[in-house]
């Protein structure tokens, strides 16, 4: 079946979002879960989280940056161009429990991957407080969406241009010496997660973080998105996508998430060259 787009817009500096027409797979999605797709027929396999969907109305929303020529293309695409593959939904879904106060904290396009579990936790009787960060205002994404399915927002910027001035740890750290959070669940850049991790130790706080590695068949065959976990090697994908934050090897993960940075940069100026 065609995997039409229905959507197309700009949520920030090269920040895309699309919903795209995936029934079966908005029949079945769950809070943390993610899709792999692929643009065309020569087009590499990568992986976004869903953000939202509609099993009535039959769609997905992906959120994604524009950092390779496959984000790039995608950026590219309109209403009424479709998809080659959509594969999903995939990954175990987040763990909505009951746990009091949750802070969920989202870095980035990482805001639009909490979307959903802030929702889930909210109507599973959580008091959720969501904690958004990014470099500048401009790269604060779906504000009004997360302010629907939170009970406060708390914005940080880089910059000062849009709430706190500071990073997201400094608004976590203010959260937990207030004491009562049961919770924290950290998406964003690896670098942000990792010391969000850090923050929430000495607390004794648990901690779920979202590891965004590079994908490829989205099955643990091919062992692309491995990563050490408690000591014991994991796959991002069939494992995860969610892991407790202490126990992550991040130094291992941030020393594999940049392995091949300029093969993706001669991919991209390729891409940019021809279009």
């Amino acid at each position: 079946m065609p995997f039409t787009i229905q959507e197309a817009r700009r949520l920030g500096e090269r920040i895309g979002s699309v919903k795209v027409e995936a029934p079966l797979i908005a029949a079945n999605a769950r809070a943390g879960q993610f899709v792999i797709l692929r643009l065309d027929e020569r087009g590499e396999r990568f992986p976004l989280t869903l953000c939202d969907w509609s099993e009535e109305e039959g769609w997905v929303h992906l959120v994604f940056q524009e950092v390779g020529k496959s984000t790039y293309h995608l950026g590219r695409m309109r209403e009424g161009d479709a998809l080659a593959d959509l594969v999903g939904p995939l990954g175990i879904p987040s763990e909505i429990e009951r746990y009091g106060k949750v802070l969920c904290v989202g870095g980035g396009v990482g805001i639009a991957a909490i979307h959903p579990i802030c929702r889930a936790l909210k109507q599973a009787g959580n008091e959720v407080v969501s904690i958004l960060g990014a470099r500048s205002a401009g790269l604060i994404i779906l504000e009004e969406e997360i302010q629907r399915v939170s009970d406060r927002v708390i914005i940080t910027t880089d910059d000062g241009s849009k709430g706190h001035k500071g990073v997201v740890t400094w608004a976590m750290e203010e959260e937990l010496k207030e004491g009562g959070v049961g919770l924290v669940l950290a998406i964003g850049p690896a670098v942000m997660m990792k010391f969000a991790s850090a923050v929430t130790r000495p607390y004794g706080v648990p901690t779920r973080v979202s590891l965004n590695s590079i994908m490829l068949d989205g099955t643990g065959m091919c062992g692309t998105c491995r990563c050490e976990v408690e000591g014991e090697t994991r796959f991002a994908c069939v494992h995860g996508p969610e892991f407790d934050g202490h126990q992550v090897d991040w130094n291992l993960l941030l020393e594999r998430l940049s392995a091949y940075k300029e093969e993706e940069e001669e991919a991209l100026q390729r891409f940019l060259s021809s279009t």
